[in-house]
């Protein structure tokens, strides 16, 4: 079977899965304990944006490698602390826009890689409930196998981390319906 006869569910999971993303950030509750607020935000931010850091992400303290990581220097640094990751963004209003189309694309990839593998693991014929378990599994491992490295790495806390993997479950639930119910036969 060709990836052209599952252009209808790569575009209808990718839509479904974007909107069900959007009310997760936007309407449901789960996620509004995420981050927390940095005590005396304005000095913090003061200080901060005094430094002219260019957008990306900073490690603090930093070592360049491990030797100096081991230096009696950077050992201090490291348990006085604080220790942390700073991502810093370009100054200014948010502009939506891109990361919404930016998702949207990623969310088709991800549903191109869906019927990629359904094409070459599933076969014509194979009952709704086959099809629905293959293609939300590839979905569930696409969308969140990799919450747990920030978890593990980078220091995001690991109720964020659970509470992306239940959505990431229900944009499995959405890519597998949407791949068994508007496939054709595979």
């Amino acid at each position: 079977m060709s990836l052209g006869a599952l252009l209808l569910p790569i575009v209808v999971a990718a839509l479904l899965v974007w909107i069900a993303s959007a009310i997760a950030w936007t309407v449901a509750p789960h996620h509004k304990t995420d981050f927390s607020v940095i005590p005396d935000q304005d000095d913090f931010m003061s200080n901060v944006g005094g430094r002219s850091l260019s957008p990306g992400q900073y490690w603090f303290p930093y070592s360049r490698d491990q030797r100096e990581m081991q230096s009696p220097e950077m050992i201090a640094k490291m348990e006085k602390g604080p220790v942390g990751l700073l991502t810093v963004w370009k100054s200014g209003k948010p502009n939506m826009a891109k990361p919404l189309v930016m998702t949207f694309i990623y969310m088709l990839a991800v549903s191109f890689v869906v019927a990629y593998l359904a094409s070459n693991t599933l076969e014509a014929g194979d009952p709704y409930g086959q099809k629905f378990r293959v293609t939300s599994t590839i979905a569930f491992l696409a969308y969140g196998g990799g919450l747990f490295w920030d978890s593990i790495w980078f220091g995001t806390p690991w109720t964020r981390t659970w509470k992306s993997l239940v959505d990431c479950a229900v944009y499995a639930v959405l890519t597998g319906g949407a791949f068994a119910g508007l496939g054709p036969e595979m």
